[in-house]
């Protein structure tokens, strides 16, 4: 599984420009679903059409594939570029760091002089090197995205990288229809692989519209409450997929909460109860889509979010790989 983490978290896909990532999900699913397409917006759907005799329930699986990144907005004339951000982008995190544009181009980042190095400057007094001498001879221009530039590693039962936010949540998706793949499911069940998550949830929004799920399900990463000083959280490293309560953006489906801990205690799948305080999902999409969804999430723990070096524990990627199989490979009965 980790050659997969590393394919899918190096690749260039920031929100909007997810042109590279979702051919290599595709490949990767192509011999695992009924039915593929790709609507309007960029979203990549697999249908797994359900076997069962009685009535069929439409469920919607949600893993986003775009990435947070940065958009140039102003060219000095001395060739640095000034931009702004395509997502949750932490201005504490950017300092030497490097981005990676569509074109190849790699640009290293830092900040106008600080007077007071105990403070840090917003995005606005902060820029990229690309290299150039002057603006004429810049290799991109303004309007160019760039993703964060970042190789992924293990260490232990631990993965280090850029992008794990979401691309973690793609591989459980993609895991759980290789595990189902001979299944006779009961439902139909939508695997998206959607797009500008981190721009406000946009592609789910438009793919529920159009699939209308009855349930649906999202696979992303969540804070830890483990980590030095950190928020106080319920969720560790270690012990197990983390099912969503709430969030600032939606309040889970109780019978959906129920059958998911059910679900994983039958299979004696770790797992933990998250209450998230700040930030949302794709699942919140999917609640508030047509005329509604029992909707809920699986949550990858997850230390730095948002930053370039994010870190999950692969024993909790494969217990949420366990609870989604758990979940469709049985009656889903709110």
């Amino acid at each position: 599984m980790f050659e997969l983490i590393k394919k899918l978290t190096e690749v260039y896909g920031p929100s909007g420009f997810e042109d590279h990532i979702r051919p290599m999900i595709e490949d990767e699913i192509e011999s695992l679903a009924d039915e593929i397409s790709v609507d309007a917006l960029g979203n990549l759907i697999a249908l797994k059409k359900g076997k069962g005799k009685g009535a069929k329930l439409k469920v919607m699986i949600a893993a986003h594939m775009d990435e947070i990144g940065i958009m140039v907005n102003h060219i000095t004339e001395e060739g640095y570029l000034r931009f702004t951000n395509i997502g949750g982008v932490h201005a504490r995190a950017l300092q030497g760091g490097r981005v990676q544009f569509e074109n190849g181009t790699i640009g290293v980042i830092y900040s106008d002089r600080l007077t007071d190095r105990s403070k840090v400057h917003g995005l606005n007094k902060h820029y990229i090197d690309v290299g150039a001498t002057s603006k004429a001879d810049c290799p991109v221009n303004v309007g160019d995205a760039a993703g964060f530039l970042r190789d992924t590693f293990a260490q232990g039962n631990r993965v280090i990288g850029k992008a794990l936010d979401d691309r973690i949540g793609c591989t459980v998706a993609i895991e759980t229809m290789r595990a189902l793949k001979k299944s006779k499911l009961q439902h139909d069940v939508y695997f998206v692989f959607s797009v500008q998550e981190e721009v406000g949830v946009r592609g789910a929004t438009t793919a529920a519209n159009a699939i209308g799920p009855d349930v649906g399900i999202a696979l992303d990463v969540t804070l830890t409450g483990d980590q030095h000083n950190g928020p106080e959280m319920a969720v560790s490293l270690g012990e197990g997929t983390a099912i969503k309560a709430k969030d600032s953006g939606m309040i889970a489906h109780v019978g959906l909460v129920n059958l998911m801990k059910k679900r994983a205690a039958d299979a004696k799948i770790p797992f933990q109860i998250e209450v998230l305080a700040g930030g949302s999902t794709d699942a919140r999409a999917m609640q508030l889509s047509g005329v509604g969804a029992a909707a809920g999430c699986i949550s990858i723990p997850c230390r730095y979010v948002h930053s370039p070096s994010e870190v999950v524990d692969i024993r909790d990627v494969q217990a949420s790989i366990d609870l989604l199989v758990a979940i469709l490979s049985n009656e889903i009965d709110l």
